[in-house]
């Protein structure tokens, strides 16, 4: 999965193991509607000895892989209520802060749906803000490509790590992002999450 939330065929598998529906059918070929629930939730890869085998059974849901939580929250994924409790629990907890009228996991799930997605087109949405608002882990658009926010540098994402650096602009200069602004917030909050937050290529 990219940041941008497509579901691309690439061998590598990540660090970071998601769900969002089923979004194949009896053949195991994605299905045009990639949006079947709102409930969009990222997982660690092992989690009390469990495993599912054959991937994309019929009927259950898609088995999808991100490179890392920072890719996994750009494309609208939120830490599952499970196998990540503690991550669930922060963000919760932060959430009942930012919106106090909008709690529960079907309330966050309902505003994550909108702030990923035009209700209308059901294209992707995207936000503007200046460089200086940005956390470490956030991602934007950077000369037509996502790139992650990592101190002073803007870091090249590709589905087997992160790739060429470049400085990132000043403060004041406006930002294309793409992880939408809740997620942005959590990312702001001081915690250490249950699964990567940053792939290794990312650490100099």
């Amino acid at each position: 999965m990219t940041p941008l939330g497509d579901v691309i065929a690439t061998p590598e598998r990540g660090l970071v193991y998601a769900n969002r529906g089923c979004i194949h059918d009896a053949h195991g070929r994605l299905r045009e509607r990639r949006y079947p629930t709102k409930r969009w939730i990222a997982c660690r890869l092992e989690f009390n000895g469990r495993y599912r085998g054959p991937l994309m059974a019929p009927g259950k849901f898609t088995e999808l892989f991100f490179l890392d939580e920072a890719t996994a929250l750009a494309a609208g994924h939120r830490p599952c209520g499970e196998c990540r409790y503690k991550d669930y629990e922060h963000l919760t907890a932060m959430w009942a802060v930012r919106y106090p009228d909008r709690v529960g996991a079907d309330a966050i799930d309902q505003q994550l749906d909108a702030e990923r997605r035009d209700p209308n087109t059901k294209r992707r949405r995207l936000y503007e803000t200046n460089q200086d608002e940005l956390p470490d882990g956030a991602f934007v658009l950077h000369d037509g490509e996502p790139h992650l926010v990592l101190g002073s540098e803007l870091l090249r994402w590709s589905p087997a790590g992160y790739t060429t650096r470049c400085a990132r602009p000043d403060g004041s200069a406006r930002a294309t992002v793409i992880t939408p602004p809740s997620l942005v917030a959590l990312l702001r909050t001081d915690r250490t999450p249950l699964v990567p937050l940053l792939h290794p290529s990312a650490i100099v």
